[in-house]
């Protein structure tokens, strides 16, 4: 008879389950940094699940549109018809949540007598920075990298609002995102065509991300 190693059989057993390893993982780092800013752990699972659900849901800022194009193929040789979806959204879990954090982390900024003119400055920065850094891809929108920010919110919070870092990281990271990334690229967007989703990214993408990552850098 054959028989299988042992250590063969763990092998393939990690392999099998690494995927889920590695979401395990990355949901005890969220965790984490939440805990940093002062966010129960049971607390963090219950956002967790609001931001996933919210994250499959859009409320429209302008009207839907379908409009008829002409799509060139072969180098103009000939075109192919398309229906387009047209219009403007923003994300409940990628945008609307983590921005009801970021003016939770206001509230108590301000109600411990730190200096919210040192976290507009850090937010200012921000978003001049990942204005910058925006790209606007043609039927997909606005593609910002997902560690650079971050780790400039952490740097510019650690700076100029050392007693406050985290939750400034955490605010900056998500204004700056979403003003300086997607609201001051709106019209360029909106000209192109196609259908823009403010904070659409979903959960682990993004505004929400970079605002988790800039809490995390900050709070070490």
């Amino acid at each position: 008879m054959f028989f299988l190693p042992i250590s063969f059989l763990i092998f393939i057993l990690f392999i099998l389950f690494l995927p889920f390893i590695f979401v395990l993982a990355y949901l005890n780092v969220i965790t984490l940094g939440f805990e940093k800013l002062g966010i129960s752990p049971e607390a963090t699972s219950f956002l967790l699940f609001l931001i996933l659900i919210g994250s499959f849901f859009n409320i429209p800022l302008t009207k839907k549109k379908l409009v008829y194009k002409l799509e060139s193929r072969f180098f103009g040789l000939w075109q192919r018809p398309r229906i387009e979806t047209q219009g403007v959204a923003i994300n409940v879990g990628g945008a609307i949540f983590p921005l009801l954090i970021s003016f939770y982390f206001l509230f108590l900024a301000f109600q411990t007598g730190i200096s919210l003119k040192s976290i507009f400055i850090v937010t200012f920065l921000m978003i001049i920075l990942c204005q910058f850094l925006a790209k606007i891809i043609p039927g997909l929108g606005v593609a910002l990298p997902t560690l650079i920010p971050p780790i400039f919110s952490a740097i510019f919070s650690l700076i100029f609002v050392p007693e406050f870092a985290a939750p400034a990281a955490f605010i900056s990271g998500v204004l700056g995102t979403l003003i300086g990334a997607d609201l001051l690229n709106l019209k360029k967007v909106q000209k192109m065509g196609g259908f823009l989703s403010i904070g659409g990214a979903g959960v682990f993408d993004g505004i929400f991300l970079v605002g988790v990552i800039s809490s995390l850098l900050s709070g070490f």
